[in-house]
């Protein structure tokens, strides 16, 4: 009897391999379908050709926020296509909003377009620059009004357009140069920093404003401080445009 069972353990596995054999093919083909499935989901990918500057606007999140953004507005040509990005730099036609007609000079490289939108060209005093990146830790322009820049003024401010005041920064300080404006008696319904003209060299004016994650950065020319109410009105029309 021992003899006659000895066989049937060995048929047993050799049964078990020719069935397990298959099995583990199968789940591997199955598992290696789903990671390449996976992997195609979540490969970060954009259109094969440029979207034209005509186009409607397209959706563009920054920080986790989203934005619908003209493509004509975009400075960096390879920036424009929808999806996350990092930072995104526009331009619009002041007091229109509306995106600069496209040139040559607006199809720059992301890098070129992020150095110069930190300083606008002298010659286009007809455009708002907008930046919007993600705060990250720097915290949020009205708690720096609040808390920082008290630290770096002069102690007595001088009187501006239609209640405007404007605070010199102490030499030797992280903002030197500028001067903070402020409206007098409600610093935060506008505040903004700004260079001192130099000769040939205009003053240039930052004002920002923080929304969820992201922050919006707006650079225009000093002079235009003179209807700073219709330029704070013009900035409130261009961000309900761009987050509705």
């Amino acid at each position: 009897m021992t003899a006659h069972a000895l066989p049937r353990p060995k048929a047993r596995r050799k049964t078990g391999g020719f069935f397990v054999l298959p099995f583990v093919t199968l789940v591997v083909l199955v598992a290696g379908g789903v990671g390449a499935f996976v992997a195609y989901m979540l490969w970060p990918t954009w259109p094969n050709a440029p979207i034209a500057v005509d186009a409607p606007a397209i959706p563009i999140t920054v920080a986790g926020v989203l934005f619908n953004v003209p493509p004509a507005a975009i400075r960096a040509k390879v920036l424009r296509h929808p999806g996350t990005h990092e930072r995104i730099d526009l331009a619009f036609l002041w007091p229109s909003l509306t995106p600069p007609p496209a040139d040559a000079k607006a199809d720059k490289p992301a890098a070129k377009a992020e150095q110069d939108a930190a300083a606008p060209p002298a010659n286009a005093s007809d455009r708002l620059f907008v930046t919007i990146a993600a705060l990250g830790a720097v915290l949020a322009p009205a708690e720096r009004l609040r808390s920082i820049y008290p630290r770096y003024v002069e102690a007595q401010a001088t009187a501006g357009p239609d209640g405007l005041a404007f605070l010199p920064f102490r030499a030797g300080t992280p903002y030197q140069g500028e001067d903070l404006v402020y409206l007098g008696e409600q610093p935060e319904q506008f505040f903004a920093r700004c260079t001192r003209p130099n000769g040939p060299v205009r003053g240039t004016c930052i004002y920002e404003r923080s929304l969820d994650a992201a922050e919006i950065t707006l650079r225009f020319p000093r002079e235009w401080l003179e209807d700073w109410r219709g330029l704070a009105a013009g900035f409130d029309r261009l961000l309900a445009q761009l987050h509705p």
